[in-house]
């Protein structure tokens, strides 16, 4: 007879098959177990429109599944842990907690079930993950695992970047005044050039004049003596 087989049936058939059994066989054990139905008409059409419902669903899911697959291809996950010696972890990083930070940080929704993470990791630095989609669409993305700042690390961090702010700050403060104190100086050179060269000017100006008027004067007296010598000889 032949039959449908409804699930798998081990070194038989697998679900869906149509498969030519024995009467006794398929009567008494298959049937009646509802492992396999009788292959008529009806049923082998059925068939065939499940078959296709199937095989849509399976090519609706290997595109998403690409289309994930792409998406998470390369991704970093970081995560911050507390570390003890040697840069071993207290505690561990779970599949649990890469599938949470990477749908936080990149919006992707993974079933953790999916991670084939063979142990959690308890070490510092960067892991390879493999995340098994399907069988054949195997994406790999990069775990970091970092040191979580302690509280008497951060309040250093903070000192030392308030020290570096308030240098920063007097350091503009100084280059400020030593700019106005050049600029300062600068006008103080000009007003006093400017001043002596004034004084020079009017210095330049009396001698100039005094000169004029010692020559005028030189030059009357030689005159004056000119013509009384002249006078002389004529009254001689």
């Amino acid at each position: 007879m032949k039959v449908v087989f409804l699930e798998d049936v081990p070194n038989v058939a697998e679900a869906g098959e149509i498969k030519e059994v024995a009467n006794g066989y398929g009567r008494n054990f298959l049937i009646p177990r509802k492992l396999a139905i009788l292959a008529n008409t009806a049923a082998v059409n059925s068939l065939e429109i499940q078959r296709r419902i199937k095989a849509r669903s399976q090519a609706e899911t290997e595109a998403e599944m690409l289309e994930l697959a792409h998406q998470l291809e390369g991704q970093e996950v970081i995560l911050k842990a507390k570390v003890g010696a040697k840069d071993r972890l207290y505690g561990s990083i779970t599949s649990a907690d890469i599938i949470a930070e990477l749908e936080n940080t990149a919006g992707l929704v993974v079933d953790k079930r999916k991670m084939e993470l063979t142990e959690p990791i308890r070490q510092l630095g960067s892991h390879e993950v493999v995340i098994r989609l399907t069988k054949d669409i195997v994406p790999k993305i990069k775990v970091t695992v970092t040191e979580e700042e302690t509280e008497k690390a951060k309040d250093i961090k903070e000192t030392k970047k308030e020290t570096k702010e308030t240098k920063k700050t007097w350091k503009a403060k100084e280059t400020k005044e030593t700019g106005k104190a050049k600029e300062a100086k600068k006008a103080k050179d000009i007003k006093e050039t400017k001043k002596a060269k004034e004084a020079k000017k009017a210095k330049d100006i009396k001698e100039t004049k005094k000169e004029t008027k010692e020559t005028k004067k030189a030059k009357d007296i030689k005159e004056t003596k000119k013509e009384t010598k002249e006078t002389k000889e004529e009254t001689g």
